[in-house]
């Protein structure tokens, strides 16, 4: 049995999407992308905790984080969520 077993997100459960992972200067162009769209946006820091070795085969969908080691800090992982009044879904846009 695996130690690390992945937590549902709290912000997940609150409404918000996990995007995917930038730093500069695509993170301020998603962001302002995404504003303009009708979402709100909230940016978490890319977690240095639990290393890819003592998770392999427990990662949700793109979890690794081994290309970041010693740059995290510059990372930051983009959730989304519809703006009372904005888009109503990614569907919409079609």
């Amino acid at each position: 049995m695996n130690k690390y077993e992945p937590e549902e997100d709290p912000l997940e459960k609150a409404g918000w999407i996990k995007r995917f992972v930038a730093c500069e200067p695509r993170l301020s162009e998603a962001v302002e992308l995404y504003q303009t769209s009708g979402f709100e946006v909230h940016l978490e820091p890319l977690p240095k905790e639990p290393e890819c070795e003592s998770c392999i085969g427990t990662e949700k969908e793109n979890d690794c984080r081994i290309c970041f080691e010693g740059t995290e800090d510059l990372y930051k992982i983009i959730y989304t969520r519809v703006k009372e009044g904005g888009a109503e879904s990614e569907d919409d846009l079609y």
